[in-house]
């Protein structure tokens, strides 16, 4: 028979609950030791003990000598990630498919960029990550332990099975695209929108971290998306499509700052405009950052001006509605942002409540280009840190 306590719990989902929260707490990073994941989880020493060599065990974690502290006494030892369990992290977009090996605590280790000159259908698609991932199995991630695959897509995901309801800009509709993928590569496979999980890995590892009412937009080549966190969770909406800022419709003033006629946010706030006035037709994030921050176009120093009020205008609105503490702003969005941080806090500030934009920050993603890699393996890794002892024998 089980032992259960007074709560109806097992000893054995006790147990595992324990090493959920020990995990979770390695892998959210600080490098704790022993006795930090005592005070922590208010555990007594022995458990914590006996939780941790169980990790080490499974290949999650691992120890390390103690650093040196001022405490008196002997110095605790330290639990790390161990870095050999992965997953593939995936991003597909209208010019390019980007494939990455993320560890856990974050730690994005490898990366490939494949460009495109057409937009893929989910079918090609999968069969180019199909072969991105064995050349990193092959490769660099030869001696890593893959436990999953998370896609991060620029479009409405269901996320309980990974179907792309809809992918605008990439034209798919009601794609099993997770499926698609997992059979091909073998291995379990999650989907969810893009900028939820860039939200979700800001939250968790970048500029928001300890944050509870954050907003989120996402600026890639699809377009515009966005994710929102309340009271440290994130805000899904009724049937987990919520955060679509890009398809609303700004209110403009002055005709001049209007490109389109009745256009939507992603619409007037264009990566591939910018692009246009660059002379390029794709670019990596950093790259395309580097080239507006070092061009004295005057044509594009308009257009960054012009697209700073429309998006001013959304940020405005979304400060009024929401009341975030902090307002991050990925992809090429960021690029507005370090264009004239200055000019976009006044643009915002003149489309929102003075009382509700008292405190409000707005801050560049702080994990860069590797955000919506790290969302979707944080999502790879869901079941991982859920019940740890699942991995036993993988």
């Amino acid at each position: 028979m089980c032992e259960v306590d007074a709560l109806g719990d097992t000893v054995d989902s006790v147990r595992r609950r324990n090493l959920s929260t020990v995990l979770e707490l390695v892998h959210r990073g600080g490098d704790p030791s022993r006795a930090d994941l005592t005070a922590r989880t208010g555990l007594n020493r022995s458990t914590i003990g006996a939780l941790v060599a169980e990790l080490v065990e499974l290949g999650l974690v691992v120890e390390t000598d103690p650093s040196a502290t001022n405490r008196v006494g002997r110095p605790s030892r330290r639990v790390l990630a161990d870095p050999r369990p992965a997953v593939i992290a995936v991003n597909p977009e209208i010019d390019a498919v980007t494939v990455g090996v993320v560890g856990l605590g974050a730690d994005v280790t490898h990366r490939i960029r494949h460009e495109l000159d057409h937009v893929a259908s989910p079918e090609e698609a999968a069969r180019i990550v199909g072969d991105l991932v064995d050349r990193l199995r092959a490769g660099p991630a030869a001696d890593r332990r893959i436990l999953g695959v998370g896609l991060a897509v620029p479009g409405l995901v269901r996320a309980a099975d990974g179907v792309v309801r809809w992918a605008p800009h990439l034209g798919w509709r009601d794609s099993p695209f997770a499926r698609l993928v997992e059979n091909i590569v073998g291995l379990p496979t999650v989907a969810d929108n893009d900028a939820t999980l860039g939200a979700l890995a800001e939250r968790l590892f970048g500029v928001g971290r300890g944050v509870d009412h954050l907003v989120y937009l996402n600026g890639g080549a699809s377009g515009i998306g966005g994710g929102v966190v309340i009271d440290g969770r994130p805000y899904r909406g009724a049937w987990g499509y919520a955060g679509e800022f890009g398809h609303n419709r700004p209110r403009l003033d002055d005709p001049a700052h209007r490109a389109t006629v009745g256009g939507t946010l992603e619409e007037e706030v264009s990566r591939a405009r910018l692009l246009e006035l660059l002379g390029r037709r794709t670019l990596d994030e950093p790259e395309f950052q580097a080239a507006v921050l070092a061009s004295d176009d005057p044509a594009l120093h308009a257009e960054l001006a012009r697209q700073q009020i429309v998006l001013g205008g959304a940020l405005g609105n979304a400060i009024n509605v929401l009341g975030p503490e902090l307002v991050v702003l990925g992809g090429f969005l960021a690029t507005l942002h370090a264009w004239d941080a200055e000019a976009l806090d006044a643009a915002v500030a003149a489309r929102t409540l003075p009382i509700a934009w008292e405190g409000t920050r707005i801050q560049a993603a702080g994990l860069a280009r590797d955000r919506l890699l790290i969302g979707a393996a944080e999502l790879a890794f869901g079941p991982v840190l859920r019940d740890p002892a699942s991995v036993a024998g993988r």
